[in-house]
């Protein structure tokens, strides 16, 4: 990112460079594939089984198994060995012989194709413990919607034992560098099922999601010079929102969706401002001789965290969002950016460097205690899930940008591999699509 070169250009801000755009390779084909591969041990993970679905191999996709692999990325779930047991959702499954086996739930399903092409996907969820049915689901869904139905599944598994919403259904935004080309993807939380919402040979940074999930906000230098655009991810329908002198950059939208903070340099300098969705009312937020970026609104819409360097090294600071005093918020080590604000306001995710290492660090906002919850060292862009369980970050390893998740212990990660291209710039959709 521009604005955040001008910072101190750590290796992770080298990687957006606009002067250094090596090309990986090409894209092979429309879809982004991902292959998740899940390491750590959590504490008090539920043991349960979840079955291949019947006839799943029948279908496009392995539901049984995008169930297990949404469960197990939580953190919340350990997974049992199911290897030769068939199970569907009309079994009466022997609960002894599941207690004999350490499971605590049990899942059974099946996947039947319909007549008119749909298919037919079933599943049931037993308490092995207390050996009772918790019920099930049925969806009636087209080909191209039976990774929707297992993650919406593995949705009403996680809120049935956890009590809390799962997020395997919602969608991330990434964009990759490949091919010569950037492309801005949105995709399962998982990283499957990737559609391109748009595709340039000129950079593409900074995505943000509306509260609704409908637009994407983001920045593209397609023509020449940094633009901030609005785009509607079903239709793909945009609109230019900010295309002053200077550069337009790091768009962030309000919790209510009706604003959205934003750097520009068009009064000199880079500094925040605040302007309404149509792109009118613009007011500027801050005023300091420093760089004043990457905004990020805390939950309840009344204060703005961003990143400036006024302090004579990169910190982050909040101000309120109508304007006033900003106060510094990170004080360990000299090199803290990218905020991302937890749904409930208490936690807020940032790239430290520590050392020659850049990780992401989770702070409890009451205390400022902070801890890293990453293991690789070239970390950046840190966005929590809807239910703020877990979040989603780009780092480097094998000399390739990945995106992971990790919960917010640190103690389950889990890696979503490119197979084609760079990836980075991750950010988590909503609840809702």
């Amino acid at each position: 990112m521009t604005h955040l070169r001008a910072l101190s250009s750590p290796p992770s801000m080298l990687r957006r460079s606009l002067v250094a755009l090596p090309l990986a390779a090409a894209l092979p084909s429309a879809l982004a594939q991902f292959r998740v591969e899940i390491s750590g041990v959590g504490a008090t993970q539920l043991p349960i089984a979840v079955v291949k679905f019947r006839d799943e191999e029948k279908a496009p996709q392995p539901v049984g198994a995008i169930v297990r692999a949404d469960l197990e990325r939580s953190g919340v779930f350990r997974n049992l060995d199911t290897s030769g047991v068939v199970l569907d959702e009309g079994s009466q499954p022997a609960m002894s012989d599941w207690r004999g086996r350490s499971a605590d739930a049990l899942v059974g399903g099946s996947v039947t194709r319909l007549a008119d092409g749909r298919f037919d996907v079933r599943y049931r969820l037993w308490d092995v413990v207390k050996g009772r049915d918790l019920g099930g689901q049925s969806y009636a869904v087209p080909a191209g919607d039976l990774r929707l139905a297992a993650h919406r599944i593995a949705d009403a598994i996680y809120e049935k034992l956890t009590g809390e919403k799962g997020v395997f259904s919602t969608r991330i935004a990434y964009v990759t560098k490949g091919g010569g080309r950037f492309t801005l993807w949105v995709t399962d939380a998982d990283g499957e099922g990737g559609q391109s919402a748009l595709a340039s040979p000129e950079p593409i940074i900074s995505p943000a999601w509306s509260p609704d999930g409908r637009e994407l906000a983001y920045v593209s230098f397609e023509s020449r010079k940094a633009v901030v655009y609005v785009q509607e991810v079903a239709s793909g329908k945009r609109r230019t929102l900010a295309s002053f002198r200077g550069s337009n950059s790091a768009p962030a939208w309000s919790p209510d969706g009706r604003q959205l903070a934003l750097t520009l340099s068009r009064d000199g300098g880079s500094q925040l401002f605040v302007m309404g969705r149509d792109g009118e009312g613009v007011k500027r937020l801050t005023s300091s001789g420093a760089i004043d970026t990457e905004a990020t609104w805390a939950p309840d819409g009344k204060s703005i965290y961003f990143v400036s360097d006024r302090g004579g090294s990169p910190q982050i600071y909040r101000v309120p969002a109508g304007g006033g005093n900003a106060e510094r918020v990170s004080f360990s080590g000299s090199y803290n950016i990218s905020p991302a604000i937890s749904p409930d306001g208490r936690t807020m995710a940032y790239i430290s460097r520590d050392g020659g290492a850049f990780r992401v660090q989770v702070m409890d906002l009451a205390s400022g205690t902070a801890r890293a919850v990453s293991d690789t060292k070239d970390d950046e862009s840190p966005s929590f899930a809807p239910n703020g369980r877990l979040i989603i970050y780009a780092t480097r390893d094998g000399g390739r940008d990945v995106l992971m998740t990790t919960t917010t212990d640190g103690k389950i990660k889990a890696r979503l591999v490119s197979t084609q291209a760079d990836v980075r710039e991750p950010v988590w959709g909503p609840y809702g699509r």
